[in-house]
Formats: structure tokens, C-alpha cells, sequence
């Protein structure tokens, strides 16, 4: 058996790769000069553009959804003790295509639902890399590994939601996952960042296993692994007569169907149906999977941290998506209260741990755990609008929450040292950088002038009262609230004047924080005079940073945690990392300006996201 190719639907796949591979043949062959890293960003800055266009292209386009890597029509099926041979042929098209029309099954497809994710993730995409590009503007951070790591993800997450067999789910999922712990673990000499890399590592090693025991599951209950005919299976009569308990006896096709449904697979179905969830819970920092979030955020390079909350979350989303709707939509009974529930505990346990923060990266980390409680909430009622809701919801919180952190990466570049005191009076050393913030944070409170929070949750909030979920509806409500305290509060820091220090006169201020006694300085990242240890652990007095090498000065007391001993990464006001902050201001700028004017489009106009949501996503394989 020969299967086509149809090269124009995996295009945006190829460009990537293609991109990658560019990549490293010029990290490899590029001398060593200070225009080598700006232009290898450039590279994957117009390859990520260009997969962006490709789809836009797919999108505009009008005719049936694409199609290939598809097994011919007419081929049979797998045949199953008590359940006859499947014809691929007598398998309608699915919710995505009309009814009753013969079908191959394929195993990738481009629909309206990949569309969205693709676009999702390539337009993420674009923000991340040029946060990157601010990244790697200096240090020892090795860049082409960097980029073709990056462009690896993002291959992984456009191939996942066009994925409609089981094992093609698995591999798309695994390089969305893969390349993010090197991308952890490239800052070299970070301690931080190798923790939160193993961690992130044995998290998804664990979450796989999970999720390919249910798998398994499923592929030995049906013989199949493609999401159609797994539905098919699970749902549909026997074929053929079985033979009964004497000869010539035989037992009625529908008796017997409805005799193995109810005895034979609700027992082993349940037990698949739990940790495919489980194993995706994982992927998305969903309760009780949860607990890696906030070590590995603050740990991670803030643009890896950006990633795993939008483009790796989206990924998740959509292969959860494609395994409930798709595969299991006939358990919609079984899954639906199991999904309800993971949506409140991980709304609840998120918002109750983002109050305790006083690190914007961690504050970030778990109010992303709240807001996947807020994507999965839809998921949890019999509704088959629901889907609808729970994409409408990600698509207004990845702009929001780039944006948030796309302008705490513009003030950690000054020599901040992370905490959320270092955004008092932001407003007024940098107007433009703190009134983005303030408007993204408002945001995803969901208050006024930020309607585009608002408009989401409205959304989510109508789609469970109108699916039966009024119970979550006011967990929901009442999670609402609460994050309204520690967004709103962030955002007061930002308006709020840096105190005058005592006999001291205005303090002059790096990237939000006060230099003087006590307070961090920008000479080497460490602490000035005699003050009281910093954030991250770091002792003052004897054994600071200096600035010439960033290493101790004095006693050998090692530098804070989460800061470079060798000085490569410190902000150093007089070490080669001014150039590199000067340089990086401009990505950065970039990418608060693109987060910010899609964020506004959708607060003027939300009901543009809706419209774009077309009534049936997900076409037949």
C-alpha cells in the first residue's frame, strides 16, 4: 500500500523544519561575530512568520478540510471477539463532515480546529522568539541549539491537533514536551535552571507513562488507533451473530452488543479514560498534577516560561480535546464529571497559591494553573458548544498572558531581581512598559477596561449554565473574585511611588528597585552594603559580586540563587551585558507592542474571536 503525500497541507511543518535545519548549519559555519545571534533570530524569527503565513493562507482557503497519511476507503477493519470486522468505508465523516459519506481514515487532517491551534501557536510563536532574541542578545547561552530547539516545539505543536490516530497524538505531544528541558537547561551555570530542567524532565516522563497506559488501554479495547473508528468501535453494534451457550443456538446481535458494552469494557474504558486525562492533566499543570509549575517557571529562561504557558499548554489542550470529542465522545458520562471536577480543584488550588507569591514569575506560574482550571471548566458539561468555549477562552488568555510576560522580561533585563516590589512605581520610570502591564493584568482579572478577561469568562460562564453546570459556575465565580485580589494588587504596585528613603533623598532606582543600603544593586546583581540577604538567598556584606567577573569579591559566600557565578548572565553595569540589555530592549518592546494591540482588538472587539470559531471543528480522519 502506497499513501500520498498532499505537501501543501503539511507545509507549515516542512517550513519549520526547514527552518531548523537552517539553523544549525549556520550556527556551525557563521564566525563567531556579534551579528551572528541577531541573525540567526532573524532566520527563525521569518521561518515562524512564514509557517504563520501558510496557514493563513490553508485558512482562507475554501474546499473541504485536507487530508493525508490516509488508509484507502474500503479497507477492513481490525476484527474483535464479538464485534465484526469494521469497513473504513461505512464510517461516516464525523462531526466535522456530513453524514453518512464514505471516508478514508487518516491520520492527519487539517481542519478548522487545527487551524486555530496552528495559528495559536505560530502567532505564540513569534512572541517567543523575540522575547528569545532579547535572551540571548548576550551571555554563553549557545544560540543555534537554542532556536532549533524552539522551532522543534513548534513543529510538535502545529502537528498535534492535526493529529487523528492514537500513536501520531503521542509523538506530536512528546516533541511539543522534548526540547523544552534542554531549552530549560541551556542557561549553563544556573542552578535554578538545571533544577527546574530535571524536574520538568521526570514530571514528563511520569505524565507519558500515564498517558501511554490509557493509550494502550484504548488500542486493545477497540484494535484501532485511529480517534474515528475508535469512536465507531465504542459505540457501535456487532456485525455478526455470536454463538450461543449450545449448538445451534445463537445469541441476537443486539443483545449480544449490548451485553459487551455494558460488562465487558465500562470496567477497563473508565480505568483508559482516567489516565489519558491524568496523563494530559500533567501536560497542562492541571490538580493534583500541578506541583512542578512554580519551580520550574521561575527556574526556566522567562521566554521558555512564556512558552510552557501558552504554546505548551495549547498543545496539551488540543490533544485532550481531540481524545475526549473525538475518540470518547460516546463517554461523555463517564469523563464529563471527572473533567468538572479537575476544573474546580485546579481554578481553586491555582488562584489560593498565587495569592501567597510575592515573585512575579511564580505569581504568573499559578495563576496559569487558575486559568487552565477556567479552559478545562467548559469540558466539564454535556455540551457540544463546550468546546467551543474552552478555545475561545485560550485564545483571549494567550495574548494576555504573553503580553504579562513579555513586559516582566523587559524590567528582570534591568536588574531586577523578580519580586513584585520591583514593580512600584513603574508607571513612572517607564510609562509605556507599566501601563502594559497594568492593562494585561487587568486583563486577566477580567474588570474593566480589559474586556477581553471579561468577555472570556462570560463565555465560560454562560456555556456551563447552559450545559447544566451551575455548581461550577459559582466555583468559578467565586475563583473570579479571588484572582481579582492578587492581579489587581500587582497592578496598584505599578501606580504606587517608590518611597523616599531617610536622609537619603529619592533613591535612584535599576529596573524598579531602589540601589543603596540593603537593596539590590546593579553592580554584579548582588547586594550593596550591608543590607539584608535578596530575594533569591544571597548573603549581603563580604562575598558580593563584584563588577568586574561577577564572582565574589571577598569570602567566597556564593552568589544568590537564580544568579550566574560566572558573570556571563549578571546585569553588570560595567560587563558586556549593557550592550546586550540595550540590544534586547527592541525584541522586547516589539513583542509587549504585538501582545498589546491584539489584546486591545479584543477588548474593543470581542466578538471577533467568536465569529472566527466555526460551529464544527474537528473533521473526520
Amino acid at each position: 500500500m502506497i499513501q500520498s503525500i498532499d505537501y501543501y497541507a503539511v507545509a507549515p511543518l516542512l517550513v519549520l523544519a526547514l527552518t531548523a535545519g537552517a539553523v544549525l548549519l549556520l550556527d556551525a559555519f557563521l564566525p563567531r561575530r556579534p551579528y551572528a545571534r541577531p541573525l540567526l533570530g532573524a532566520v527563525t524569527l521569518t521561518g515562524v512568520l512564514g509557517a504563520l503565513g501558510v496557514v493563513v493562507a490553508q485558512a482562507v482557503r475554501a474546499g473541504d478540510p485536507m487530508r493525508t497519511f490516509c488508509v484507502p476507503a474500503g479497507l477492513p477493519g481490525p476484527t474483535r471477539a464479538g464485534i465484526g470486522a469494521l469497513d473504513i468505508g461505512t464510517l461516516a465523516s464525523g462531526p466535522g463532515g456530513p453524514d453518512g459519506a464514505a471516508s478514508a481514515l487518516c491520520s492527519f487532517v487539517v481542519d478548522d480546529f487545527t487551524l486555530i491551534f496552528a495559528g495559536l501557536a505560530l502567532a505564540a510563536g513569534v512572541v517567543v522568539v523575540l522575547l528569545s532574541m532579547a535572551e540571548l542578545s548576550s551571555g554563553d547561552v549557545p544560540v543555534g541549539e537554542w532556536y532549533f530547539l524552539l522551532l522543534c516545539t513548534l513543529v510538535g505543536a502545529v502537528a498535534l491537533p492535526a493529529s487523528r490516530d492514537l500513536v501520531m497524538l503521542v509523538v506530536a505531544l512528546e516533541l511539543v514536551s522534548l526540547p523544552v528541558f534542554a531549552l530549560t537547561a541551556l542557561r549553563r551555570y544556573d542552578g535554578r535552571s538545571s533544577e527546574a530542567a530535571v524536574k520538568l524532565f521526570l514530571v514528563s516522563v511520569v505524565s507519558t507513562a500515564v498517558m501511554l497506559f490509557g493509550v494502550s488501554l484504548l488500542y486493545g479495547m477497540t484494535g484501532t488507533v485511529y480517534l474515528d473508528r475508535l469512536a465507531q468501535v465504542l459505540r457501535g453494534p456487532v456485525t455478526e451473530p455470536v454463538a450461543g451457550p449450545g449448538p445451534g443456538q445463537a445469541v441476537s446481535v443486539a443483545y449480544a452488543s449490548t451485553l459487551q458494552i455494558a460488562y465487558d469494557l465500562p470496567p477497563v474504558l473508565i480505568v483508559a479514560v482516567v489516565l489519558v486525562i491524568a496523563g494530559f492533566g500533567f501536560k497542562v499543570a492541571a490538580v493534583p498534577f500541578h506541583a512542578w509549575a512554580g519551580d520550574v517557571y521561575q527556574g526556566a529562561p522567562i521566554p521558555v516560561a512564556a512558552l510552557l504557558s501558552v504554546i505548551s499548554k495549547a498543545a496539551g489542550f488540543a490533544g485532550l480535546i481531540l481524545i475526549l470529542v473525538a475518540a470518547l465522545r460516546g463517554q461523555v458520562a463517564v469523563w464529563a464529571p471527572l473533567v468538572a471536577i479537575i476544573a474546580a480543584l485546579t481554578m481553586t488550588v491555582g488562584n489560593l497559591l498565587a495569592l501567597r507569591q510575592r515573585h512575579a514569575v511564580r505569581l504568573l506560574a499559578w495563576s496559569s494553573v487558575a486559568q487552565s482550571g477556567y479552559i478545562l471548566a467548559p469540558l466539564g458539561v454535556r455540551d457540544d458548544e463546550a468546546m467551543s468555549a474552552s478555545i475561545a477562552y485560550l485564545v483571549f488568555y494567550a495574548a494576555m498572558n504573553l503580553g504579562a510576560f513579555a513586559v516582566v522580561m523587559l524590567v528582570s533585563r534591568r536588574g531586577a531581581q523578580g519580586g513584585l516590589d520591583d514593580y512600584r512605581g513603574l508607571a513612572f520610570r517607564n510609562p509605556a512598559a507599566g501601563l502594559a502591564l497594568a492593562f494585561f493584568l487587568i486583563c486577566l482579572a477580567g474588570l474593566p477596561p480589559g474586556l477581553a478577561g471579561l468577555f472570556a469568562k462570560i463565555v465560560v460562564f454562560r456555556e456551563l449554565v447552559d450545559g447544566g453546570g451551575a455548581w461550577l459556575a459559582l466555583v468559578m465565580a467565586a475563583n473570579t473574585v479571588v484572582g481579582l485580589y492578587y492581579y489587581v494588587a500587582w497592578a496598584a504596585r505599578i501606580f504606587t511611588p517608590v518611597p523616599v528613603t531617610e536622609g537619603a533623598g529619592a533613591p535612584a532606582t535599576v529596573g524598579g528597585a531602589p540601589t543603596g543600603e540593603g537593596v539590590p544593586s546593579a553592580v554584579g546583581g548582588g547586594r550593596a552594603g550591608a543590607g539584608p540577604p535578596g530575594v533569591g538567598g544571597g548573603p549581603a556584606g563580604e562575598g558580593i559580586p563584584s563588577a568586574a567577573g561577577g564572582g565574589p569579591a571577598g569570602g567566597g559566600v556564593p552568589p544568590a540563587a537564580g544568579e550566574d557565578p560566572t558573570g556571563a548572565g549578571a546585569p553588570s553595569a560595567a560587563g558586556g551585558r549593557a550592550g546586550g540589555d540595550r540590544a534586547g530592549w527592541v525584541p522586547v518592546g516589539v513583542a509587549i507592542v504585538l501582545a498589546g494591540v491584539v489584546a486591545l482588538v479584543f477588548s474593543i472587539a470581542p466578538q471577533v474571536v467568536l465569529d472566527l470559531l466555526p460551529e464544527s471543528f474537528i473533521a473526520s480522519g
